[in-house]
């Protein structure tokens, strides 16, 4: 799948996201709305890794959808 679907229905991947990230607020998602970027910062500041190993994450679990 790819992203722009993601983003597009944003609203049911938002739980995914959630089990994914658990770290990750239902506020923070709401307001991500879909963009990768954003998705990436919060993974990067809440779990305190590299922006290269939040992308690599979020792109692991783009794949899986």
């Amino acid at each position: 799948m790819n992203w722009d679907q993601i983003e597009g229905n944003w609203k049911q991947f938002k739980g995914k996201a959630q089990t994914q990230w658990g770290k990750l607020t239902h506020d923070e998602l709401d307001q991500i709305e879909g963009n990768r970027k954003q998705l990436i910062g919060k993974v990067q500041e809440r779990y305190g890794v590299a922006k290269e190993e939040a992308e690599k994450q979020v792109k692991d679990w783009e794949a899986r959808q």
